[in-house]
């Protein structure tokens, strides 16, 4: 579901999944990326794990923020729920939390928002249908919305890395910034808590495996050579360290069961 018009600079879509009833859903992995993924669980909240200390139950309202490490979903008999994916950069028009403070594991709407956030999980544990509940998450966006950019200069930036999937160098996002790349780096690690490589690098990670779970027939190396991979090594060796197995037994799974890209509410 595409958002209202006041947040689609900052929201890329509204999604949801419920499951029928008694049904098991083997739910994903949710790997390294540069997105924020915010969920509103009506029906059972995930469990997740990212190897630290075994599963965890999350909220009823919650953000996923992964920048350094996977995480694995337990699998579900009662699932029920609304996220909102923010683009890249824009979860910061919503929160003051420093973006360092973001990455990994889950941050609860409570912590996040305090008093407002605990209202609105009151007023959607009411709600009794899909349109109320996402009318109730937008309006608490737009009310949370900045206006002003916390810095419009590394907005810009973590776009154009995004659209260039990774391809554009540092120096040459600087320069089309007008900034030296030491400031930018300053300025990026100030409102993200990562330097400039470090998104890109997630960008094309982040575009390669989507081209590759969302297309059967694509193979890893002409995948990864197309976004900047120097070869399939290069890209075997990045997604090991940051997923912690090779590329074609993460493909098995993801490609045979369910993943959340493309999900419609």
């Amino acid at each position: 579901m595409s958002p209202l018009p006041v947040l689609r600079p900052f929201v890329d879509r509204l999604w949801g999944w419920e499951g029928e009833a008694r049904e098991v859903v083997a739910l994903p992995t949710v790997l390294p990326g540069t997105g924020a993924e915010l969920y509103f669980h009506y029906g059972e909240p995930f469990a997740w794990d990212d190897s630290a200390d075994g599963f965890r139950p999350a909220e009823a309202g919650h953000l996923f923020c992964q920048r350094r490490r996977s995480l694995q979903l337990r699998s579900s008999s009662g699932l029920g729920f609304i996220a909102v994916r923010f683009r890249i950069g824009m979860i910061h028009r919503f929160t003051g939390a420093p973006g360092r403070e973001l990455h990994d594991g889950s941050h609860s709407v409570a912590d996040l928002w305090g008093a407002e956030g605990r209202a609105l999980l009151g007023r959607l544990s009411y709600a009794t249908g899909r349109d109320e509940r996402v009318a109730l998450i937008q309006r608490f966006l737009i009310e949370n919305l900045r206006r002003d950019a916390c810095d419009a200069v590394v907005e810009a930036g973590m776009a154009l890395l995004y659209r260039h999937a990774g391809a554009l160098s540092v120096d040459a996002l600087a320069a089309r910034l007008y900034l030296g790349r030491r400031q930018l780096e300053r300025r990026f690690l100030a409102v993200t808590g990562q330097t400039p490589a470090e998104v890109k690098g997630l960008c094309r990670f982040q575009h390669v495996v989507r081209d590759l779970v969302l297309d059967a027939a694509a193979r890893p190396a002409g995948a990864a050579v197309a976004r900047g991979y120097y070869d399939q090594a290069h890209f075997n060796r990045d997604f090991r360290a940051r997923v912690g197995c090779a590329p074609g037994e993460y493909l098995q799974r993801a490609r045979a069961g369910t993943h959340f890209y493309n999900t419609q509410i």
